[in-house]
This record gives structure tokens, sequence and C-alpha cells, in this order.
């Protein structure tokens, strides 16, 4: 098994007249879209000509595409096996936007590929390192639209002007929830064009988002795919189908796309998400449900005010200076008023009713199980029917 590093090598040399596009194509582009284009790739307002990917190896900020260190050492190899190879080296980009708006607690990134096949991807990055891109979303969990989610319907729509013919979307983690949200709320005649989403690993919507979205004219274009122990993709997740796929490590870390287990062109398929990991992610979403918007507010800010009181400049910096971000954050908790507290404990202990409850409903439903098939057993032994 490899990873989507060992698919470029071995099928970059393909055009995509030759293999039309993968998911895990659409999975190299997305993770495409978290290196720093800024001064490379020209905007909307800019309206200049496409720049070829691999010419960028040239670019003196060439060092500036790789600013995020979380992935850095990842993001070098896909870069260089996508610039060597055929399949991805000529290949345009253009229309790269990137904004961080503390002010409105917003972080948004799009980029505009252009394979050889006359189609056109357009992906939503994720959640990058700042940390206005974090409480961006969580934000989602009480705000609906955030300002990135109505950044990515004119963005769709700004491109769609532009370029008559027929493309894909997609993202990884809120990317994802980008891609779907903008193919949703478009106009129709964008929607009309647009060949397949693709959401890795990005979280759902509250139930009336999706009621009052055009989520139905779209549904049958939607690729959500998760690794087996998705915590990020399941938040808010309706009855939507979604494929499983495998991952070569456990947990919270499955969320990295450069984990995701690749064979031949395409991800492993996993049976279905572990079970303890689904009981959790109920558990997760009956909570936030349950809570009102105020509840849910109060909660982001202080979690926020607490975060921002380490005086870190990113997550980065955040676990880097670990020390000295706790301190910082020992320091905010003593300047919550009782009131909010008083709001964070019951809003915390209302988590552990559900949870606790949720496990009893577990416990019970193993038990009739289990006793449906003892006697099954004894059905078998004396010849009668239950």
């Amino acid at each position: 098994m490899g990873t989507v590093v060992d698919y470029l090598k071995k099928y970059g040399k393909y055009s995509f007249q030759e293999m039309p596009l993968t998911e895990v194509d659409s999975l190299a582009l997305c993770q495409l879209s978290y290196l720093k284009f800024d001064g490379m790739v020209p905007d909307f307002r800019e309206d200049g000509e496409p720049v070829i990917l691999k010419e960028l190896t040239e670019h003196p900020d060439y060092e500036k595409l790789f600013a995020d260190i979380r992935f850095e050492k990842e993001n070098r190899a896909l870069f260089q096996e996508m610039t060597q190879g055929r399949r991805f080296g000529e290949m345009k980009l253009q229309y790269y936007v990137n904004i961080v708006e503390e002010k409105w607690e917003t972080q948004f990134s799009a980029i505009v590929c252009f394979p050889d096949d006359g189609t056109a991807y357009v992906a939503y990055r994720g959640t990058d390192e700042t940390i206005v891109g974090w409480k961006e979303d969580f934000n989602m969990a009480f705000l609906t639209p955030v300002p990135g989610q109505e950044y990515s319907v004119r963005y769709l729509e700004n491109f769609a002007g532009r370029f008559k013919g027929p493309f894909y979307v997609g993202g990884h983690s809120k990317g994802g929830n980008l891609a779907v949200y903008s193919a949703m709320n478009c106009a129709p005649e964008v929607q009309e064009r647009i060949l397949r989403i693709y959401s890795l690993d990005g979280p759902g919507f509250r139930p009336e988002v999706m009621d009052r979205g055009g989520y139905s004219r779209i549904a049958d274009r939607v690729v959500k795919i998760l690794p087996n122990s998705s915590l990020v993709g399941m938040i808010f997740e309706p009855d939507m189908h979604f494929q499983v796929v495998k991952s070569r490590t456990f947990g919270l870390l499955q969320h990295d796309p450069y984990t995701w287990q690749v064979a031949s062109n395409h991800l492993v398929r996993a049976n279905d998400l572990y079970e303890r990991r689904k009981n959790m992610d109920s558990t997760l979403n009956e909570w936030i449900l349950s809570l009102d918007e105020e509840q849910l507010k109060t909660f982001v800010d202080t979690l926020y005010q607490v975060i921002r009181a380490s005086r870190a400049r990113d997550l980065i910096d955040f676990t880097a200076e670990w020390k000295r971000s706790m301190n910082g954050i020992i320091a905010a908790l003593k300047e919550v008023d009782e009131g909010t507290k008083d709001v964070l404990k019951e809003i915390v202990g209302s988590l552990f009713v559900i949870a606790r409850t949720n496990r009893r409903r577990q416990a019970r439903e193993r038990i009739k199980k289990t006793g449906a098939a003892g006697e099954l057993k004894v059905s078998k032994k004396t010849g009668k029917n239950f």
C-alpha cells in the first residue's frame, strides 16, 4: 500500500486524456491548495495570465510555498512529484485568493487548477495554521453561514463567469465543507457545469442549512470520503452517502490525507467507520445540537479567548511554545467571570450526561443482540421455531 506521493510517482507520466481524473488526483489537488501561492499566482483583480506549475520551481519566492511547517516535508514531496510528471507539470494555476480577517474571524483561501483535458478544478483550502482559521471552524457550530462559506459561493460564481467549461470542486477538512456549500448555493446555471464535488473528511452542516440549501440538486455528484476513524468529517454528518478509506495511522491523526492508503490509482476502502468512533461522533453531534445558539457562542468565544491569551501568533507557535502558552491559558481562565464559568460548567456537564445516556443505551442494545443470538442457538438445538 502506498500514499498519494507514491501514486504520483507511478501515474505522473500519464496525461489526463490518457487517464481521466481520479479520486487520488483530487486528493493531490486539495493538498496543493495548502501551499502559500501569495505573490506567485494571480487573483481575480490582477486577471493575469495563469502560471504553469513546474515554472514555480524557478520563482524567487519558491521557498515560501512551504511556509506551513506542519507538513513541510510531505508538501515538498507532493510538489516535487507533481512538477516532475507529465500529468501535473504543465498544469496551469490561476485565481489564487488568500484572506485572513481577524475582525470577522475569517480564513479563506482557494485556487483554480487547469488540467490538460479542458476542465478545471476549484480547490478550497482547509483550516490552515492561523488561530482565526481554527476559530472559524468552531463558528460553523452556531453561525451559518460563516464568512468563509459566503466567500466560497462568490468565488465559485466569479470563476464560473470567466470559465465556460465543465469543472470539479473540492477541498479537504473545512475546504470540503466549502466545496459542498458553494456547490449547493451557487446559481443553477453554475451548478449544471459541476462534474463532481469532493469533500475529503470535511464537516457537514446543521440540519437547517441542508433544508434550505440546494443539496438535493447536487447530491448525486457529491463524493464524501472519510478515514475510518473520522471526527472532523462526521461533524453534522446527515444520512448522506460517504465512503470510508484506510489510513496508515490511528485516531485523529487520520485526518491527515498523507496517511490515507492508496492502491493502484484509487484509495483503499474500509468496511466502515470504527464502531467506537461512530459512537463518539454521534454523541458530539447530539451535544452540539442540544445547545442553543447563545450557549454555543459562549463556549466557542471563551475557548478562543483562552487560546488568544497565550499570545501565540498561530497554532504552530502555540504548540512550539507550549510552556508559555499554558501560562497564558491559566491566566486567561482566572479572568473569566463567574457567570461565564457557570455557563461553561453547565455546557460541558451536558456533554457528559449525553455520553453517559448513550453508553447505557448501547449497552442495552448489546444485551438484546446477545440474548437474541442465544435464543437462536437454542432453537437450532431443540428444533423449535423462535
